[in-house]
Formats: structure tokens, C-alpha cells, sequence
């Protein structure tokens, strides 16, 4: 079968040795760009109370420095896609791994909070450029054969950064290097890029699609609209006492929706390439698990963010302390992920995700109650316990989760539907990070006392924690629409082998799957 992202003729196992060492270089750059968008993600996190006592940043702007990287990334990631597809995904990879290094660049030399805030958003902005390129280039340069391995490959570097991203944050905020405070985490990036953008232009092989679908630029300007409209009074809302115009902005965001589905449709007639295929929806198992996916999103933005903030600001723990303390939870997920795909979803199907999400909402519970019982005298060696069942909880859904909500679409519309989970997935996100200052800090005063803070934030992070294990129910309760067995039509990465030209534009928005 003739690969559609291919404008060169594959390279095969007769090419030549120069040129089959050229393609595991290209490999190895962009495998490395997956890598720093993820790890990128990952060590921020671990970073923000940092970040808050150095450059006194509001609760607000702590939020905004990582829903707004969410938000970029979510609101760009199709039409970062296609604009690979037309006008080349190599120059597409280049100017996206460039722009995230001066982004980078800027976040570490911020002046500011807000400079800070401003800059995580374009650095969001130029990953969404850059990660859907990353799969595209593999296909355009492996053959088929020898894509399994590849995959592989691409699995053991999730892996690798889900579980070193929160270490190198805490080993580079712990050591302070040159007096820069948290800067390195940011700054970390600059060499990696600069070389990426150095040898990317040398290894990578230029490709474009054929038959790329247009740009829907007004789809993508609508849904950042409604986005901006919802989560930025949810964020500043309580700074500024919840005034009128926040309610005012949160029910025009439902308006705003609304005229994009509208428009959607008529794009759709007009032209047939839509931002968001609305026909996707009347298969009750994507739209179910669409709702999955948004409602997961929601639960792990709201729970990482206020877990950091337990331990360094509630607790008083060392960036490294809370860093090795997560160390259990990244392991579980990384095996529960494998066994579910490989041995688990084919034997029982459907009831492996809803196992994941009662073993987490068990693991949060079982959180809550040390958190409560042991109180600011809690260690990390106790948590280990609640961190590893949420760990395995979140590993049996992470991973089948995508095949679940695909199984029942139809083939040629797999590369639309590919991309929209992943867009939804970090809406979602963005979407918990801001429901942060309802959950968590509206629940402290804001006059806290030296002594006062712990505890507050002890508090604050259990009813949270109740909130996570509502999302988790909810998502139990909404697996029942998926279908009892994934098709064997649709299979993980091997989807965009079997997509036709024409969707094929959609399908480089897999990459955020595998990168977070």
C-alpha cells in the first residue's frame, strides 16, 4: 500500500548505508524534540512553587503558566497538522523546534510573572507545531515494516520522560545553578533545540501530503475564544471576588461553542474540511468517549498541580524530596500501561478501563485518608502506597483508552478523530487547571498566618482530592458507552498505515498521544 505522507519514495532496506544512517538521525532529532515537549511539561510542574516565592507570582499567574502552555498546545495542534501536510512537515519541525527554543529562552529569562505567563503560551503555541510533525516524518521516512520498532522506540521515550521530567526539575531547582533559582528547567532547552534545529536541517527528509485538507482558521480562532471566555474568569475569579462580567464571559463561552458547531457544519458542506468533523459525533462510543477523555483531562490537571503544592508549599518538602516521591506513581503507570494493551483489553475488554478508573478513584480516597490521618507529619514513604494503586488506576486507562474511542469510527474518518481526542485531552487539562482556584484555593483565606499555611493547604489539597474522585465516578459511569471489545480495525499507531490521503492531514495530531 502506497504511504500518502510520502512525496519522496520510502527508504527501504536495499538503500544505501549513508542514507539509512541519514534516517536514524532523523530519528534520533525528532525523537528528541518528543522528548523535551514532554519532559517540558512534566518539570514545570514540579517547579511552580519555585517560581511563585522567586518571581512572586499571584495563584493566578501560577495557573496560567500552565494552563495557558495547555491551551496554546490544545488550540494549535490540528491546524499544526495540516500546515505540515501543506507546506512541508520538515519546515514545520524546524520553525516549531526553533520557535519552542526561543520561547524556552524567554521563559528562563523572564523578567516577570506576567512575561513568564506570555511566553509558556507561545512555547505551547510552537509545540504544537512541532509534535505532530514527529510522526509524520517517521512515516514519511521508515517503511512499514519497520515502523513496529520505531513505535517502540517511541514508547520507551514516553516512558523515560514521564519518569525523568519531575527528577530533572527537582535536581535542577534543588541545585540552584549559577544563582538562577528555577530558570534551568527552562533553560535546559536551548542546547537541545539549537542542535535539533542544526541537524534537523541536515538528516530530515522533506515531505508533504498530496491531498492536505485546508486550514480552518476560524474554527481554530472560535474554540481558543470560547476557551479564553470560560477559564479566564474561572482563574481570576476569586482574585477579583467573582464580579459580574466573570459570569457574563462563562455563559458567552456556551454562545461562542455554539456558533462554532454552527459554523462547523457549514464548513463542512462548503468545503469538507472542518476543525471538527460534528458527523464523528453521532457514533455513541466516540462521543462517549470524548467525554472520557475531556473529563480525564480535567481530573489530572486539577490533581497535579495541587499535589506540587501540597508537598513544597503545604508540606514544607525540598523540589528534590518531591520529586523522588513521585518516582512510584510514574513506575505504575508505565506497567499497568503495558499489560492492559497487551493482555488485559484483549481478554476483557471495556472492563479493564473501568477498573482503571474505580482503582484510581480507590487510590484517592486512600489518599485522602493518610493525608487526613497523618497530617503535616506525613512521609513520603506513606504515600507510596496511594500513589502506586492511583498509578496502576491511571495505567489501565491511559494506554487502550485512545482504541476504545476509535473502534467504532468509520476508517476514513480515523485521522479527524485521532487528532480531536488529543486536542480535547489537553483541553481538558487546561480546563482543570483553571477549575484549580475554585477546588483548592477557594477553599484557604486569603490572610494566612506563617503557621496557618500548612494546614490550610493540607485541607485544601484533601477536598480536592474529593473533587478527583467525583471526575473519576463520572468517567466510570460514562465507559458504559464504549464498546464492550475494541474492533481489531483500528490498532494504536499502525491507524495512520491505513488512512486515505485526504484524512491523512489529520492524523499527526497522534503524536500528543504519545507525548503527553
Amino acid at each position: 500500500m502506497t504511504s500518502p505522507n510520502s512525496t519522496p519514495a520510502p527508504l527501504g532496506p536495499e538503500a544505501a548505508p549513508a542514507a539509512d544512517r541519514r534516517r536514524w538521525y532523523a530519528l534520533a532529532i525528532v525523537m528528541t524534540a518528543a522528548f523535551m515537549d514532554l519532559v517540558d511539561v512534566t518539570i514545570v510542574n514540579i517547579a511552580i512553587p519555585s517560581i511563585q516565592r522567586d518571581a512572586g507570582a499571584s495563584f493566578s499567574q501560577i495557573q496560567w503558566i500552565t494552563a495557558g502552555y495547555a491551551l496554546a498546545f490544545a488550540a494549535g495542534l490540528i491546524t499544526g497538522g495540516r500546515l505540515g501536510d501543506i507546506h512541508g512537515r520538515k519546515r514545520l519541525f524546524l520553525v516549531g523546534i526553533g520557535g519552542f527554543t526561543l520561547a524556552s529562552a524567554l521563559c528562563g529569562f523572564a523578567v516577570n510573572p506576567d512575561m513568564l505567563v506570555a511566553s509558556r503560551i507561545l512555547q505551547g503555541a510552537m509545540a504544537a507545531l512541532m509534535v505532530p510533525q514527529v510522526l509524520s516524518i517517521v512515516h514519511a521516512t521508515f517503511p512499514a515494516h519497520e515502523r513496529g520498532k520505531v513505535f517502540g522506540l517511541f514508547g520507551a521515550v514516553v516512558g523515560l520522560g514521564a519518569v525523568s521530567g519531575p527528577l530533572f526539575g527537582a535536581l535542577l531547582t534543588e541545585w540552584n545553578l549559577f544563582g538562577l533559582e528555577w530558570r534551568p528547567i527552562f533553560l535546559i532547552n536551548l542546547p537541545v533545540g539549537i542542535a535539533g534545529l542544526i541537524l534537523g536541517r541536515k538528516f530530515i527528509t522533506e515531505s508533504k501530503a498530496p491531498h492536505a485538507l485546508k486550514l480552518d482558521l476560524v474554527g481554530v480562532a472560535l474554540v481558543t475564544l470560547g476557551l479564553l471566555m470560560l477559564l479566564y474568569p474561572l482563574i481570576r475569579g476569586r482574585e477579583l471576588g467573582w464580579p459580574t462580567w466573570g459570569y457574563v464571559s462563562m455563559g458567552g463561552a456556551l454562545v461562542v461553542f455554539g456558533a462554532l458547531v454552527a459554523y462547523e457544519k457549514k464548513k463542512a458542506a462548503r468545503d469538507g474540511s472542518p476543525l471538527v468533523e460534528l458527523s464523528l459525533f453521532k457514533v455513541k462510543s466516540f462521543a462517549a468517549g470524548i467525554a472520557v477523555q475531556t473529563v480525564f483531562g480535567i481530573g489530572l490537571g486539577i490533581f497535579f498541580l495541587v499535589w506540587t503544592l501540597y508537598m513544597q508549599a503545604g508540606l514544607g518538602w525540598s523540589p528534590l524530596r518531591a520529586g523522588l516521591t513521585g518516582v512510584p506513581f510514574s513506575i505504575a503507570v508505565s506497567l499497568a500501561a503495558g499489560l492492559s494493551v497487551q493482555q488485559l483489553v484483549p481478554r476483557f475488554g471495556r472492563k479493564v478501563l473501568q477498573a482503571g478508573a474505580l482503582t484510581m478513584a480507590a487510590g484517592v480516597l486512600l489518599y485522602i485518608w493518610e493525608s487526613e490521618r497523618y497530617g503535616m507529619s506525613i512521609a513520603s514513604w506513606q504515600m507510596a502506597l496511594p500513589l502506586v494503586v492511583m498509578g496502576l488506576g491511571m495505567g489501565l486507562i491511559v494506554a487502550p483508552l485512545t482504541d476504545a474511542i476509535l473502534s467504532e469510527v468509520p476508517r476514513e474518518h480515523s485521522g479527524s478523530a485521532s487528532g480531536l481526542i488529543n486536542t480535547v485531552q489537553q483541553m481538558g487539562n487546561a480546563l482543570g487547571l483553571g477549575l484549580v482556584s475554585v477546588v483548592f484555593f477557594g477553599t484557604m483565606s486569603d490572610h494566612l498566618a506563617g503557621p496557618e499555611v500548612g494546614p490550610a493547604f493540607v485541607d485544601a489539597f484533601q477536598y480536592a482530592l474529593v473533587w478527583v474522585v467525583v471526575v473519576m465516578t463520572a468517567i466510570f459511569l460514562l465507559m458504559f458507552a464504549l464498546p464492550k471489545r475494541p474492533a481489531q480495525h483500528v490498532e494504536g499507531a499502525e491507524t495512520a498505515e491505513v488512512l486515505p490521503a485526504k484524512e491523512h492531514a489529520e492524523e499527526p495530531a497522534k503524536e500528543a498521544e504519545l507525548v503527553g
